[in-house]
């Protein structure tokens, strides 16, 4: 099985949760941890639902491997990993950034290969 598809299924499914509950608020006990630790970054709660949708943008638009979309969502998960990893060596323990470093390399290389069809549509 092409090693792309799994990163994208793994990250699909994940940020997929993850925006849902940032948006939601579903799942009340991870709701509330995620809204305290926002909190304890200095960041509200709209900033943690423009992060959901975000999330939700890029487990979405990932999918379309192969357009500027794909590569773009990559990158929107890219993002919101780089700015979780850069919160949480900040202001936490960096065991508690290892998800957001995974998420990183995987949508990273996500991205990477679909630079392409990225860089084909700007030139």
């Amino acid at each position: 099985m092409n090693v792309t598809i799994i990163a994208v299924g793994l990250l699909s499914v994940f940020f997929l949760f993850a925006s849902s509950i940032k948006i939601a608020g579903w799942q009340k006990t991870i709701f509330e941890t995620q809204l305290e630790m926002f909190r304890n970054y200095g960041l509200n709660r709209q900033i943690m639902a423009v992060v959901g949708i975000v999330e939700l943008f890029g487990a979405i638009a990932i999918w379309f491997q192969g357009s500027p979309l794909g590569t773009l969502g990559a990158l929107a998960i890219l993002g919101t990993s780089t700015g979780a990893i850069f919160f949480h060596l900040l202001y936490d323990t960096w065991k508690d950034g290892v998800p957001a470093m995974i998420t990183w390399a995987l949508s990273a290389f996500v991205a990477w290969q679909g630079r392409d069809a990225l860089l084909s549509n700007i030139s």
